[in-house]
């Protein structure tokens, strides 16, 4: 696995999903055609895994996750960057997205659950926050985001 082809399977994903709105809807159309068991969820999930143990994604270590941008936004990607972190019954730190957050949730060990939610497809909207926790095991997450803007806080409400 090279990280030029996860470059091109991320960007015939963003291709689809390119000028959508970040909701339910959204939310929704990513989980009914590339959600867990999909061709799609196989193939990032392998990418996301193989890039862990070739060391170019993941590549971090801080506060007990393992973390790092693979992708920065580009034309490529339609203007989404790329980052797969590496999370094990933690919360992270807390973030704000000031264009949205596109998450995929793949549990590696257990029930792994991303705030709350199994296996697949998780949006955020533009201005939402959260703090990012996976409970019950461990999960690799991939996040996309638009032009790669997120906002960690400082003193948020844990």
């Amino acid at each position: 696995m090279s990280k030029q082809a996860f470059h091109e399977h991320i960007a015939a994903l963003t291709a689809q999903i390119a000028g959508r709105p970040l909701d339910a809807g959204l939310d929704q159309w990513l989980n009914a055609n590339h959600g867990p068991g999909s061709a799609t969820y196989e193939q990032i999930k392998a990418d996301c895994l193989a890039g862990v143990a070739e060391g170019w994604a993941c590549e971090r270590e801080g506060g007990g996750i393992r973390y790092g941008r693979v992708f920065k936004a580009d034309d490529a990607l339609r203007r989404f960057s790329v980052d797969v972190v590496d999370m094990r019954d933690i919360a992270g730190p807390h973030h704000a997205h000031p264009q949205g957050e596109i998450d995929l949730i793949m549990p590696l060990e257990g029930a792994a659950q991303f705030d709350g939610r199994s296996a697949g497809w998780c949006v955020y909207g533009p201005a939402t926050a959260h703090r990012p926790t996976v409970t019950q095991g461990r999960a690799l997450v991939l996040y996309l985001l638009p032009e790669g803007q997120i906002e960690f806080t400082k003193g948020a409400a844990k």
